[in-house]
C-alpha cells in the first residue's frame, strides 16, 4: 500500500517465527489441510460478512498466510483496497501466486503482526483468522496495539481464532492443550482473547459466532477503535504473569 509505510514498534518481546504447520516445508499443504479440518469456507465466509465493508474502505488482513481469505475480501468486495501481510516469506510468495491465477490486484508485504510498517490511521478494518494463536502473551498485546494504532478513529477490528470452549465436546477435544499447550494457545483457550483486545484499547468487544472444530472452539471477533489506548490498563496487563 503505496504512502502508508511506518518503522512500527520494534522493540524488545521478539519471538522465534511460528510457520501455520510449524516447518516452512510444510506450507504447500497448509489450504488443503485447512479446508479439510477446520470449515474455511463457512467461518471465513461469515467473517467477511460481519466486517460490512463499503466501497472503497481499506484493509488489512495480518497474517494472511496464503491469502484465502484476503482473496475472498478482494472477490466479494472488488472495490475495497485490500493489504496482506505475513512474516513469512515463503507463504507470501504462494499468496501472490494465487492472486496473479485469480486475476485480482492485493498488494503484499512482508513484516510481523506486532511491527506494523504502516502510518497511523491507514485502515479501515484489520482482520485476522488463526493468527494470534501462534503470539505470546506480550506480543498478542502488542500486535493488538499495533492493529489499534493503523485503524483510522471509527476502524474496526475482526478476528477468527480459537477461544474457550463452548460445549461439552469442545472441553474434551481443549483438555490436552490446556493440560499440555504453550502459553501461546493457553490464552486463547482460557477465554482472554476478548481482555486482551480491550486492553489495547478497543471498545464494544462481541464474540460474534462460534464453530465447532475438530481442535476446538473456533469464535469471530470484533472491536472498534473509538478514542485514545487506555494506558493504565495497558501497562497493568504487561504486568500479568
Amino acid at each position: 500500500m503505496n504512502g502508508h509505510r511506518h518503522s512500527g514498534n520494534n522493540s524488545g518481546a521478539e519471538q522465534a517465527y511460528v510457520h501455520a504447520l510449524k516447518y516452512a516445508r510444510l506450507n504447500s499443504l497448509y489450504d488443503p489441510l485447512l479446508r479439510l479440518t477446520m470449515r474455511e469456507s463457512l467461518f471465513k465466509g461469515r467473517l467477511v460478512e460481519q466486517m460490512n465493508l463499503e466501497k472503497g474502505q481499506r484493509v488489512l488482513d495480518v497474517g494472511c498466510g496464503t491469502a484465502t481469505l484476503t482473496l475472498l475480501l478482494k472477490k466479494t468486495h472488488p472495490d475495497a483496497e485490500v493489504t496482506g501481510i505475513d512474516g513469512d516469506p515463503g507463504i507470501l510468495e504462494i499468496a501472490r501466486k494465487k492472486t496473479a491465477k485469480a486475476g485480482l490486484q492485493i498488494a503484499f508485504d512482508e513484516g510481523m503482526a506486532y511491527a506494523l510498517p504502516y502510518a497511523d490511521g491507514s485502515f479501515d478494518r484489520v482482520v485476522s483468522s488463526l493468527m494470534l494463536h501462534h503470539l505470546t502473551r506480550k506480543n498478542k498485546q502488542r500486535a493488538l496495539r499495533e492493529a489499534w494504532r493503523v485503524l483510522r478513529p471509527g476502524g474496526e477490528l475482526h478476528v477468527a481464532d480459537f477461544a474457550k470452549p463452548h460445549t461439552a465436546l469442545m472441553r474434551l477435544i481443549a483438555l490436552p492443550a490446556l493440560l499440555g499447550a504453550s502459553s501461546m494457545v493457553r490464552d486463547n483457550l482460557q477465554g482472554r482473547l476478548p481482555d486482551l483486545i480491550r486492553s489495547a484499547g478497543f471498545e464494544e468487544v462481541c464474540e460474534r459466532q462460534r464453530f465447532q472444530t475438530i481442535f476446538g472452539t473456533l469464535s469471530l471477533f470484533s472491536a472498534i477503535k473509538m478514542g485514545a489506548p487506555p494506558a493504565a490498563r495497558v501497562a497493568l496487563e504487561e504486568k500479568r504473569p
